[in-house]
């Protein structure tokens, strides 16, 4: 009977669509895709002068990337006029790899498109200014907000859904009617206050108007010669060339590509490009070539490297600059081009090959690709914080909420004779990448995995042995400072959740956690990471690549450990992994083992770890590790008053921080008229961080802590706050104080800005406007699918 009612339902859904469609298509005409680019001059208000500006700041703070609610891309015209899709690009549970669906790269056109699936959110039918609105998604999502406003209260009722996992509501025009009266508070912006009248009247207008854009939507590049140039450099035909192209480009396929006259311009002036791989050569039209990873196999016979100007917004949560100038190309001359080395063949992209990068790349000078990878060493480390792999719990939940990250000398690794080793251990070095995007069975293959890292772990610590014999043969001149300049040689990650941050310098008080990163394990975590991580992968590619990490932390951490006296690196271990000692057994035993200290260093005090992070500060110089005011500088030292509240307030430690979100952000007024973006990251503290699930039974609240940052950290902001100077010494004992939901509901209503204020859209304006100004290279807008309601 249940099977029976539940096929009936269905046909009566279906039956609903069937009566929809006809009625419009006898109302409108039946749907067709439409031409909708005008020549510039156009009378009627066109996307890009008149109505992208309103999207980007009203809509595309929601609906950006992967993670956009219907996959509704609204960053640019052709996704806008692309539409929306039911199917999820971020999937858990899939058991086979999802079709691409990447704009500008999966498929060229809207017609291609409503072939894959994607339906449209402007009318499709008779282009008359009825159709253009009543026929259309996206007018009739505008008019639901308009005709249904938020409740009058502070926070929204339970019939929103704000959580992430949330059944997601894909409406077709043909059944927007019965989603009209089931979800009548549902209209766009989803859960925030309705786009200002003006604004929408504008909006409508466009869309009554046929919708329309001018062609070419952009003015011509200012850097073509640049780009020509660029493009010269990685299309040379010495196998040399060919391969140092290859390896640049694989690192760097997800950079936003800039020249210094970007650093001029601020916002949408700004110009970035793509390095991609093109069937066509410079000087003609780009014809990508769509492959799941950068290294799959091209399947042409000649292919040309190319930059692709950047058509989409610039959102934070995905934006990756990184700098072509003269002086980084004379660099890499210098490194791959310059050196006396051969390359008797171009490697092959066999699957199984092409994943590992020790035998890919082995004709390559391992010190070259280091310095390499080091010289933007943030940039590297952000390819996994802000690449595909970044959202989700599930993947992220691999790594602590707070650490810092240093790195080994690049002479060492010469000095050593890190490319025969790494040549000699390639095969145990494998990894997920080279089962591809459907890997079946993953904790059989982990258990593969995990015996080669045992046996890699084996031949490392016997090398070290053969390298170091003495007593105290580590000490700080391992760790690369920079060359006294590069501030990429402290990081500081942090995690919020399902998305991280990293940034330069080293942020907060000593965390619970460092990794210290040689070459070898720096290009594991980019190639399992970034370069091999597909996010349309089925669920066996995800969860492979979540245990595998575990390794590449594990390996981080304890080269870390390494530098500290033996008796405090065991405790420091077993701390870390209360409850999972059997996780690092490999590495407990070698400490338990160890009949001699690997650490030189001379520790003085009672606390080994923040003192060797003193150390590093003072070898490093302020010119690589700018001083951390707010968390680390002593409170007489500090002369602004208002830095001296903020440092109280990163004080503030254990229970009362639970009533915080993971990310907060102040828009600071100060007394003398300037303005300030302040952070609030709230590091939550775990017991271990080695399982896959059941992440809320290994939370120790008692131990969590606040950085407060000045700037932006994290691009996904919980809540906001909005703070005159003079107020900010009664917020800080506010928090101090929060003691129940109803404390912190009180210090939302006093300060903060919730998703239900009427002045929300004008804040949020203010803050994009004060990030753009102050990072005008790194900024970009933020996402706002996770501001709670509470």
């Amino acid at each position: 009977m249940k099977s029976l009612n539940i096929l009936l339902l269905v046909l009566f859904i279906t039956g609903c669509a069937v009566v929809a469609t006809q009625q419009l298509n006898d109302r409108y005409g039946a749907p067709a895709v439409v031409e909708r680019t005008v020549e510039e001059g156009h009378s009627d208000p066109e996307f890009y002068r008149d109505i992208k500006p309103i999207v980007d700041n009203r809509c595309v703070v929601c609906h950006g990337c992967y993670d956009a609610p219907c996959q509704l891309k609204m960053s640019s015209f052709e996704s806008i006029d692309r539409g929306a899709s039911n199917d999820k690009v971020y999937d858990g549970t899939r058991l086979l790899a999802a079709n691409l669906s990447r704009l500008s790269v999966d498929a060229g056109t809207t017609q291609q498109w409503r072939e894959e699936g994607f339906y449209p959110v402007l009318n499709e039918r008779a282009q008359t200014p009825e159709a253009n609105t009543q026929a259309s998604v996206m007018y009739r999502m505008l008019q639901l907000k308009e005709n249904h406003p938020l409740p009058q209260q502070d926070i929204l009722p339970d019939s929103f859904d704000f959580s992430l996992d949330r059944k997601q509501q894909c409406s077709k025009i043909e059944d927007f009617d019965s989603f009209e009266k089931n979800y009548p508070l549902w209209g766009m912006p989803y859960g925030l206050p309705a786009i200002e009248q003006e604004k929408k009247e504008l909006i409508d207008q466009w869309l009554a108007t046929g919708a329309k854009a001018r062609y070419p939507g952009r003015k011509p590049t200012e850097n073509q010669l640049e780009i020509d140039n660029w493009e010269a450099f990685f299309n040379g035909e010495s196998l040399k060339q060919q391969l140092m192209s290859r390896y640049i480009y694989e690192h760097l396929f997800l950079a936003n590509i800039y020249f210094e006259s970007n650093l001029e311009k601020i916002g949408e002036q700004r110009e970035f490009f793509k390095l991609v791989r093109s069937k066509t050569p410079p000087g003609s039209a780009i014809e990508i070539i769509s492959s799941r990873r950068p290294f799959d196999d091209p399947e042409v016979d000649q292919f040309y490297y190319r930059l692709q100007r950047v058509k989409t917004t610039v959102l934070a949560k995905q934006h990756m600059p990184y700098l072509f100038n003269p002086a980084r190309m004379m660099r890499w001359r210098q490194l791959f081009i310059e050196p006396q080395y051969t390359v008797a063949s171009l490697p092959s992209y066999k699957p199984e090959e092409a994943s590992n990068p020790f035998l890919t790349f082995k004709a390559l000078p391992v010190k070259s690709r280091y310095e390499f990878m080091l010289d933007e060493a943030e940039f590297t480390i952000m390819g996994f914080i802000k690449g595909p792999v970044c959202r989700g719990q599930v993947a992220l939940n691999v790594i602590n909420d707070h650490f810092w990250v240093l790195f080994v000398e690049p002479e060492l690794e010469s000095k050593y004779d890190t490319a025969e080793f790494l040549i000699n251990e390639a095969m145990e070095l494998r990894m997920p990448a080279e089962k591809q995007s459907n890997a079946m069975m993953p904790i059989t293959s982990w258990m593969s995995y995990s015996r080669m890292e045992k046996r890699y772990i084996e031949a490392k610590q016997q090398r070290f042995e053969q390298i170091f014999p003495e007593e105290g043969a580590l000490d700080l001149e391992m760790l690369w400072d920079g060359n006294g300049r590069n501030r990429n040689a402290a990081l500081t990650v942090f995690r919020h959740f399902d998305s991280s941050t990293v940034t330069k310098g080293l942020l907060g008080d000593t965390p619970k956690t460092a990794w210290v990163i040689g070459y070898p394990l720096l290009e594991r975590i980019h190639y399992l990471l970034v370069a091999g991580f597909d996010v349309y992968g089925n669920v066996g590619h995800q969860l492979l690549t979540r245990l595998y990490m575990d390794f590449l932390r594990m390996e981080g951490e304890y080269n870390f450990l390494r530098l500290l006296p033996v008796d405090i690196a065991e405790q420091e271990l077993d701390f870390w992994y209360r409850g999972e000692e059997s996780k690092v057994e490999v590495y407990l035993s070698e400490l338990h083992n160890r009949e001699t200290e690997t650490s030189g260093i001379n520790f003085q005090s009672n606390n080994p770890k923040k003192e060797f992070f003193e150390m590093v500060r003072e070898k490093f110089g302020e010119e690589v590790i700018a001083s951390d005011i707010i968390n680390t500088t002593p409170l007489m030292r500090i002369t602004d008053a208002y830095q001296k509240q903020l440092q109280k307030l990163s004080a503030v430690k254990g229970l009362p921080l639970g009533y915080l979100p993971e990310q907060s952000m102040i828009k600071l007024s100060l007394n003398n008229g300037q303005q300030r973006l302040i952070s609030l990251v709230r590091n939550r503290a775990h017991s271990n961080v080695s399982h896959l699930f059941g992440e809320e039974s290994r939370m120790i609240p008692e131990e969590q802590t606040l950085s407060v940052v000045e700037g932006v950290i994290g691009t996904y902001p919980n809540a906001f706050y909005q703070l005159q100077e003079d107020q900010l010494a009664e917020f800080v004992a506010a928090v101090a104080r929060l003691d129940s939901a109803a404390d912190y509901k009180q210090l939302r209503s006093q300060y903060g800005i919730r998703r239900t204020d009427r002045k929300f859209w004008a804040f949020s304006d203010s803050v994009h406007s004060l990030f753009l100004n102050s990072y005008p290279v790194e900024g970009g807008l933020l996402d706002y699918n996770r501001i709670e309601n509470r």
